[in-house]
């Protein structure tokens, strides 16, 4: 998956916001949440997003992926997608939505009837 692509699927789903933020990186929400953010590891496209207890102890052995450096260091169970082989195009899709699904199910009722979600 491109960057360019990262971004679109990104912003096909409901409710999302885009920034740029630290330095130049992507960074995908829903409401006020972070759900992915789309950046470089060592000149790559690299892409990080939210992930279930299950995945967290299955993902992080993939080659390819990772804890997610900052995040994953604080306790949070974030993945980054930083190199090949990694997870193909339509798997990082569904962590990705998986990812914004566990994010908005975490916002406040208003702020989903608000957001229409």
């Amino acid at each position: 998956m491109t960057r360019d692509e990262f971004n679109a699927f990104c912003a096909s789903l409901p409710a999302t916001n885009h920034v740029v933020q630290w330095g130049s990186s992507d960074v995908w929400k829903v409401g006020p949440k972070l759900f992915a953010v789309g950046g470089w590891a060592d000149g790559a496209d690299a892409f990080t997003f939210k992930v279930s207890d299950i995945a967290w102890e299955i993902l992080p052995d993939m080659p390819g992926l990772r804890p997610a450096p900052y995040l994953a260091s604080r306790g949070m169970k974030w993945i980054q997608h930083y190199k090949p082989p990694g997870l193909s195009d339509a798997e990082l899709e569904a962590h990705i939505r998986a990812s914004y699904d566990m994010v908005a199910a975490k916002l406040t009722k208003k702020m989903r009837l608000e957001l229409g979600i």
